[in-house]
């Protein structure tokens, strides 16, 4: 059962470390510190939402469509490596692809429709939680509680990890090579996942 638990954990954490819109609205928030709790609060309990609906769902829809668990594992993959290769284009680039905006503070109302819009009608997230997280799940019949816990876990840890942790992170990832060495860590990641994904779907 803790094997399971960390395979969730250690998958969802992979996963959620790939630089996106969401990633960096919190990091932002983080740096400002404006609403952190709310933003990480509404980012993990989204997280947890979809990896719950994605792992309790994703058996009963491959049932009804067999074709999809093979479909959607090898977009999955797709999807991992050309994502892997984008940030280690990034790493040799050393763009700073996460520069806060410095404007003026926004209303708690105006954070969380960001939040909640750059959460939802992001495809990714849904890509990762729905399909990949719910994908994987499907390896520990029986045992789908433990690799859920290990995912929302992680989520959770993560989201607030980001939020309260941006103003020790501010005076480091002022360099670029901190972000190279970052892209790098997660170019590699996301191809160890999808080489997870390609030799178990086997």
């Amino acid at each position: 059962m803790l094997e399971v638990y960390l395979t969730g954990l250690s998958v969802s954490g992979g996963l959620i470390l790939a630089i996106g819109a969401q990633n960096a609205f919190v990091l932002r928030q983080g740096l400002r510190g404006e609403h952190v709790a709310l933003v990480c609060a509404t980012c993990a309990a989204s997280d947890a939402l979809l990896i719950l609906v994605g792992i309790t769902s994703f058996r009963s829809i491959v049932v009804l469509a067999p074709w999809l668990r093979p479909a959607m594992l090898y977009a999955g993959a797709a999807f991992l490596i050309w994502y892997g290769a984008r940030s280690l284009r990034s790493a040799f680039a050393a763009t700073e692809v996460l520069q806060p905006a410095l404007g003026s503070a926004a209303g708690l109302g105006r954070t969380l429709a960001t939040c909640l819009a750059l959460t939802w009608l992001n495809p990714h997230v849904y890509l990762d939680t729905l399909l990949l997280i719910g994908s994987i799940s499907t390896r520990f019949p029986g045992q789908e509680a433990a690799f859920a816990a290990g995912a929302v876990t992680a989520s959770v840890a993560f989201f607030f990890s980001l939020g309260y942790g941006a103003a020790i992170l501010r005076p480091l990832f002022a360099k670029p090579a901190a972000w190279r060495v970052l892209e790098g860590v997660i170019a590699l990641t996301m191809w160890v996942i999808a080489a997870e994904l390609l030799l178990g779907g086997r």
